[in-house]
């Protein structure tokens, strides 16, 4: 598949949980047209922040059927979609499984899509990369952060 877009992403949380962030470099492939995002969240962990930055990478896309290759150092994102675990966690509605509002969210854009995934060691001097890694912890320490509300409200029912 040819892809148009290149969507690069990363995700950071200090003590997970903790304050995390995620960062996302998006580039129309055969231009220099690129664009950049991140946020911040006052208590979070590093995989919602790995997932979340796709999402918000796949939900910036304006018209549908764009052929996209995401590309993220997490394999958590990654096995999941690739050895289609995640489809078998949806016919079981996400049962047991982390961060089901997340992979929700995820499937209702990835359908909308043509996407790829290819995994990448993180840290590794690839430059969209490292530059992902730079706005994720960037956003984790920001003044004002947002709330992730689903994970707090999970995470005080346990408690």
């Amino acid at each position: 598949m040819q892809h148009e877009v290149h969507i690069y992403t990363d995700g950071a949380a200090k003590g997970n949980p903790g304050n995390g962030g995620y960062g996302v470099v998006m580039e129309l492939v055969g231009s220099h047209y690129k664009k950049e995002f991140y946020e911040g969240f006052r208590l979070t962990t590093n995989n919602r922040m790995e997932l979340l930055a796709v999402i918000v990478g796949l939900e910036k896309l304006k018209n549908p059927k764009t052929k996209v290759l995401v590309v993220s150092d997490s394999k958590y994102v990654v096995d999941a979609v690739e050895k289609k675990w995640v489809f078998g966690w949806e016919k079981k509605n996400f049962s047991g499984k982390k961060n089901p509002d997340l992979w929700i969210r995820f499937l209702k854009i990835y359908r909308k899509h043509q996407v790829d995934f290819k995994w990448i060691k993180g840290h590794n001097n690839h430059p969209q990369n490292e530059r992902c890694d730079e706005l994720a912890v960037m956003a984790s320490m920001q003044e004002k952060l947002s709330v992730d509300a689903f994970y707090e409200s999970e995470r005080d029912s346990l408690l």
